[in-house]
């Protein structure tokens, strides 16, 4: 019997498969890129340490700060910390190290290197977490709690040596008041260039003698020969007052409490983002009848008595007065940092210094302003021309955008305007 096979039409053939669109092959391709996003930012958030972010107390400045003068935030002497550690321009600094290590060592005929790299290990993963994407030294166990010894004894016994403190039979390693004193002092200013103070004064207390002060009160009697500024000075303050120096972050927020010492810090204000009229220069508030004069002292020892702060600017009846500041070329870069360590830190406020630097610039617009000022004691300048000291302020506020927080910036403003366009009464 002869079999037949029955042939059917292609059209007419059932596919087992029903042809897929077009946009639906798009549709499943956007799916799954929606899926491996997903997935990869699921991974981010494992990976993401949160107790980081909020310890982070030792900041990169931000680009937006730093663009307008990266001089002012990068050391020139001596790298303190990981974040300028590879720079070379440094390394002549690093012998130095080495022989404060060595005094360091000194004061206490118990301890050394082995003991100190010790301590120092129980302090690394808080460390770490006190700065902001430092993997690649995080990784190094050794070398982290190097940098920590060697930089650590190097700021702890340079703030010694600067408190006459000097190790029996030993000279001064940096004179007292040179040029290059001055320079190591800059860069111990600058946000990126610090250590936890934890860490300091871990070190410390290590070859602490018992009639010696605590490091913040040492710190404070070396800095007042640095930093002119108003109230820093030793009798506006009391060792009690210091006893808990576990609040301290580095020894620029340590400067940054000494010279806001006394303020009345108010809570977290509302800001007022409306758009405010520009304060009038100190020229135009003078042609309106304002008079200026001078209050307070920068550190002299015949006005220890003296507790002005350089935030204590009142206005009042047509007469202003403005704390005693001095202009040196390291007051810039000073400002610089600590307005950007008030920018950066979340439980600064008020933000005494910015408010400080904004009220200043609109005060001065020109050289002309600073003659005025000058010309009442209220500025002095070593800089050189007063237009220098006009550029300073008007220069530093480029990439920042300051919002006062202290009431009387605010109050001054909102007065100094009233002057300008009805004069004193």
């Amino acid at each position: 019997m002869a079999h037949s096979i029955e042939i059917t039409p292609i059209d007419d053939q059932i596919p087992l498969l029903r042809q897929t669109k077009k946009d639906e092959i798009e549709e499943g391709r956007k799916v799954n890129h929606l899926i491996n996003i997903k997935v990869r930012v699921n991974e981010m958030y494992r990976d993401l340490d949160n107790s980081s972010i909020k310890t982070c107390t030792i900041f990169k400045v931000n680009m937006g700060l730093r663009e307008s003068n990266p001089a002012a935030y990068t050391p020139k002497m001596v790298s303190i910390g990981p974040y300028h550690k590879k720079n070379p321009q440094l390394d002549p600094m690093e012998k130095y190290k080495l022989l404060y290590l060595q005094w360091f060592l000194q004061r206490n005929e118990a301890l050394d290197i082995e003991i100190c790299i010790s301590e120092l290990e129980e302090l690394k993963e808080k460390a770490l977490k006190c700065y902001d994407d430092i993997e690649d030294l995080g990784n190094d166990s050794h070398d982290f709690c190097q940098m920590l010894l060697l930089d650590g004894c190097f700021v702890v016994e340079f703030i010694r040596e600067r408190c006459q403190m000097c190790p029996e039979q030993e000279d001064e390693v940096f004179n007292f008041g040179g040029y290059i004193c001055h320079q190591i002092f800059r860069d111990l200013m600058l946000l990126e260039n610090q250590l936890p103070f934890f860490v300091l004064n871990q070190l410390h207390h290590m070859t602490k003698q018992d009639d010696e002060l605590q490091l913040l009160l040492l710190a404070n009697d070396s800095f007042i020969f640095f930093v002119d500024l108003p109230n820093m000075i030793r009798a506006s303050f009391t060792e009690t007052e210091f006893v808990n120096a576990g609040n301290i972050k580095h020894l620029l927020h340590a400067v940054h409490i000494l010279s806001c010492h006394g303020q009345n810090f108010v809570e977290k204000p509302k800001y007022d983002i409306t758009r405010q009229k520009a304060m009038p220069n100190a020229t135009e508030l003078s042609e309106a009848g304002v008079s200026f004069v001078k209050v307070g002292y920068c550190y002299k020892e015949d006005n220890l008595g003296d507790n002005t702060s350089l935030f204590d600017i009142t206005f009042e009846n047509g007469l202003m007065k403005i704390p005693y500041f001095e202009v040196f070329g390291y007051t810039e870069n000073f400002l610089r940092n600590l307005i950007a360590y008030e920018q950066q830190s979340s439980d600064v406020l008020p933000t005494y210094f910015g408010d400080y630097v904004t009220f200043m610039d609109h005060l001065i617009d020109s050289d002309k302003d600073v003659s005025l000022l000058r010309q009442k004691g209220i500025i002095e300048n070593w800089m050189g021309e007063d237009k220098e000291v006009a550029s300073l302020f008007n220069k530093i506020e480029n990439g920042s955008v300051i919002i006062p927080t202290s009431i009387t910036v605010k109050n001054s403003k909102k007065q100094l305007n009233i002057v300008k366009n009805h004069g004193t009464k």
